[in-house]
């Protein structure tokens, strides 16, 4: 007994982990709310073994060890699914073979601040298998790069902000404009790729979830493009570090109901803005205002929160919160619940300190170094 309570302190005087949790019901909006407050030495999400790991394979809704099996062989195949002027647009589909039921789909949009970035960039590659293992099928596209021309140093030096506030939208547009021709592609093919069109779920890291927040918005606000179906609505959007970009002055409006939305951001990401970022006749709404916004509405969302987080929740997500993406996936897209989640993250003993002011030159500066 002394030898167990010796581990146990060890364990404890380690890491302190807190969770509150607070249930009830959002009044005269059916939406169940759930808010959390966790506090970790690490600033890390719950730990899961590495995807694609043979021995410790999650079982859907349980989490729990399946044994020691060898995971089925996953596929990639490579498509063109567009041409825009002297861009051809691939996507790659990450799929283990099954021909006996369609599955939902996870589309994936990369980082890079429209400047930068691949769809196969060897990071994301665990993940993509992580989830093509647990019956999804993993469709990563290629986007125009809006802003690549500032990859350039002539160029940067050319661009005065208001100059670049334009630019920035144009990149944003092109990127919606593609990932709707993409999935319209994907609904195309889905009897061939096996995918089930009614659970079509998007997920994008910085700049790709700028994309995917946005495409959402968008198709809620009845502005999608002529290459989706008519009835055609994504099933749930995952965004790590993102931000919807709007010139509507009295913030963001939304005039459908949107899917449910799961957001990951720290407070202190100085690439992607949490809260508002003003850019002069349009603002850059992150995941603290979108919150704010699905609240106004009583539409479902997950917002992990987290405190002094920088733009590293652009990616950590990807292999540190693996089981919360789940819960989200499970409860929010496939079982449907109409709840909110808010998890805040912060060090055990602090207080959340103020958010930091952002504007237009600090984007610049720290997207792009002019």
């Amino acid at each position: 007994m002394d030898l167990m309570n010796d581990k146990m302190v060890k364990r404890f005087s380690t890491a302190f982990f807190v969770a509150i949790i607070l249930v009830c019901t959002a009044a005269g909006k059916g939406v169940q709310q759930v808010e959390t407050s966790l506090g970790r030495e690490d600033g890390q999400c719950a730990e899961l073994p590495a995807a694609g790991n043979a021995e410790y394979l999650v079982g859907k809704n349980t989490g729990r060890k399946m044994g020691k099996h060898l995971p089925k062989r996953i596929e990639k195949t490579t498509r063109s699914y567009a041409v825009r002027g002297e861009d051809t647009l691939r996507l790659d589909c990450y799929a283990v073979p099954e021909a006996d039921r369609a599955r939902p789909c996870l589309l994936f949009v990369f980082g890079g601040g429209f400047v930068s970035g691949i769809r196969d960039n060897p990071d994301y590659l665990p993940f993509f298998e992580y989830f093509a293992h647990r019956g999804y099928v993993v469709i990563s596209i290629d986007y125009r790069l809006g802003l690549r021309k500032l990859r350039d140093a002539r160029s940067k030096e050319a661009v005065e902000p208001s100059q670049f506030v334009a630019m920035l939208g144009r990149a944003v547009e092109m990127a919606v404009e593609d990932l709707y021709t993409a999935t319209g592609w994907t609904v195309h093919h889905a009897a061939e790729l096996g995918i089930d069109t009614r659970r079509v779920i998007l997920c994008g890291s910085s700049a790709g979830a700028v994309t995917v927040l946005q495409g959402e918005y968008g198709l809620s606000n009845r502005q999608a493009a002529a290459t989706l179906p008519s009835d055609f609505r994504y099933a749930g959007v995952i965004a790590f570090a993102g931000a919807i970009l709007s010139a509507d002055s009295v913030g963001l409006v939304w005039h459908g109901r949107p899917a449910p939305i799961q957001m990951f951001h720290g407070d202190a990401d100085s690439n992607v803005p949490y809260g508002k970022l003003a850019t002069g006749g349009a603002a850059l709404y992150g995941s603290e205002r979108i919150a704010g916004s699905l609240d106004k509405i009583g539409a479902p969302y997950y917002f992990y929160d987290v405190s002094g987080g920088t733009h590293r929740w652009a990616t950590l997500p990807m292999t540190e919160c693996l089981n919360e993406i789940e819960i989200f996936l499970n409860r929010f897209v496939l079982k449907r619940d109409r709840i909110v989640i808010h998890t805040v993250q912060r060090p055990v003993g602090s207080d959340r300190p103020e958010t930091p002011d952002f504007g237009i030159a600090d984007y610049i500066r720290s997207n792009f170094g002019f």
